[in-house]
């Protein structure tokens, strides 16, 4: 097993005050807060090497930037990162998404003989003097469904608002389980056993049944079937629906949502059935037209594998390879033995390795036809919770070795169009939990890989409930034209 580890690597100008160059840079975070809070009022997002910087509290900003530095293997500090948002914070910027740990790591790295200010203005100028926001009106968004990936979009949601004029959660249809539904559905909001509390407030108004999300009126409808709501008489117009329940899945059953009043596009959270589209969000967007009204977003591990098969294929091409994933249990499995319609699914899922089909392989295909028929797939489910991995057999049509292989890896994963899709570690000592929470569609296991000639062995974890919800977010904001330009921009 490769080993990049960061704690052996050897750094240079390193502070004689460690204690007094950490509440430095300590203070320079605090700092940050309030300007990266005003920024995103105005739909500007700041990141740090694609990590959302909204919502992170001073000890999370250092560890991104710490993370930056074992990953990338430079010095990228709070004191670069701190100017660039101080120079940005003076300009008058349109919405968009700004990498300042990019724009720092060019301008420290690059002789580029002029200031940091001009060289920060000279990054987003094309941004400067366009204040406002992408969308006329604020999206209604309707939730059919509240399970796992129903209330972690909820809290996505919730959390995006920006300035109230992006993406607005308006309701939520579940069926009726009993007198206290509302204050039980508020309370599995609030809390999560895998992914913690809610970083925001609820609260419930019984009387017009709804729950209050950081000061957003969320209306819960009570229905048993697709077709019998009329959204617009709860005030929603031009709704996109997101369908979890994985019910529906072809165009006729899913049609009955788009016979409401009040609704104008689907997206389901699974793989749909027939000729409609599933979509990989970063990779085959551009398949989408304005005539598709449904779109499915595939399954969580198409997503996790598919932007790097994607990334292989061009840099190297892949002849054939085999696909398996080890994947956490889900409702779908018995907590306890008991008859299920599918082999081996029956058995308990909290102490069995059950060995189950996938339909990940034929999904590559048809996302990335150029693959179609050179991959198979199967899948073993585990007795964890959350976070998935997915072991990749490729043979390849070029020779590389493992750090070759990484190097390409790394540079794709900070430095290209699909950084939003896929992240990178190099620590040998990192275990499925430590991706709870990850916001990438798979993560590289770099010092997993093993090479032989033409032959690779790729590990990629995914955090097969949110890492997918935050592609399912992405989805869902092209589908209704509110699409952030990233800067810098990106091949």
């Amino acid at each position: 097993m490769a080993s990049d580890q960061p704690d052996k690597r050897k750094r240079s100008n390193l502070p004689l005050d460690t204690f007094g160059d950490f509440q430095y840079r300590q203070a320079l975070a605090e700092e940050m807060l309030p300007m990266i809070g005003r920024l995103y009022r105005n739909n500007v997002h700041l990141m740090l090497y694609g990590k959302l910087l909204v919502n992170l509290s001073v000890s999370e900003i250092m560890q991104a930037h710490r993370f930056v530095r074992e990953a990338e293997k430079n010095e990228l500090s709070e004191f670069e990162t701190y100017q660039v948002i101080t120079f940005l914070s003076s300009l008058e910027l349109g919405p968009s998404e700004v990498d300042i740990g990019i724009i720092a790591a060019a301008y420290l790295f690059d002789d580029k003989k002029i200031t940091m200010e001009e060289f920060v203005g000279d990054s987003v100028k094309d941004l400067v003097g366009k204040k406002g926001s992408v969308l006329e009106d604020a999206q209604d968004v309707v939730l059919y469904g509240f399970g796992r990936i129903g209330r972690l979009l909820a809290r996505l949601l919730v959390e995006d608002s920006g300035g109230g004029d992006n993406l607005r959660l308006r309701a939520i249809v579940v069926r009726k389980s009993g007198k206290e539904d509302l204050i039980k559905r508020a309370n599995l909001l609030r809390t999560d056993s895998v992914h913690g509390p809610f970083k925001g407030t609820v609260r419930v108004d019984e009387k017009d049944e709804q729950l209050i999300v950081n000061g957003s009126e969320v209306k819960i409808i009570y229905a048993n079937k697709p077709d019998s709501i009329d959204y617009a008489s709860y005030g929603i117009n031009k709704a996109l629906l997101i369908d979890n329940t994985g019910v529906w899945r072809d165009k006729k059953s899913l049609d009955k949502h788009l016979n409401c009043n009040g609704i104008d596009k689907v997206l389901l959270t699974a793989p749909v059935k027939g000729k409609l589209k599933n979509i990989v969000h970063g990779i085959n967007n551009e398949t989408v037209s304005t005539k598709d009204d449904i779109l499915g977003a595939a399954s969580c591990t198409t997503n996790a594998i598919v932007p790097v098969l994607k990334v292989l294929n061009d840099e190297y091409g892949i002849i054939s390879g085999h696909i398996e994933t080890v994947h956490a249990y889900t409702n779908d499995q018995n907590l306890l033995d008991n008859f299920h319609e599918k082999s081996r699914r029956g058995r308990s899922a909290a102490l069995n390795l059950v060995i189950t089909e996938t339909g990940a392989g034929k999904a590559v295909g048809q996302i990335l036809p150029e693959l179609e028929g050179k991959l198979t797939a199967n899948a073993i489910r585990v007795p964890t919770p959350n976070v998935s991995l997915a072991i990749m057999k490729l043979n390849l049509e070029k020779s590389m070795d493992a750090t070759e292989l990484n190097d390409f890896l790394r540079q794709t994963a900070f430095h290209s169009k699909y950084k939003d899709q896929i992240d990178f570690t190099n620590s040998n000592e990192i275990v499925s939990s430590d991706f709870v929470g990850n916001r990438y569609a798979g993560i590289i296991d770099s010092a997993a890989t093993i090479c032989n000639e033409n032959h690779a062995i790729l590990y990629v974890w995914y955090d097969n409930e949110f890492g997918y919800t935050v592609q399912l977010l992405g989805l869902a904001k092209e589908m209704v034209g509110l699409t952030y330009k990233r800067y810098p921009e990106y091949q």
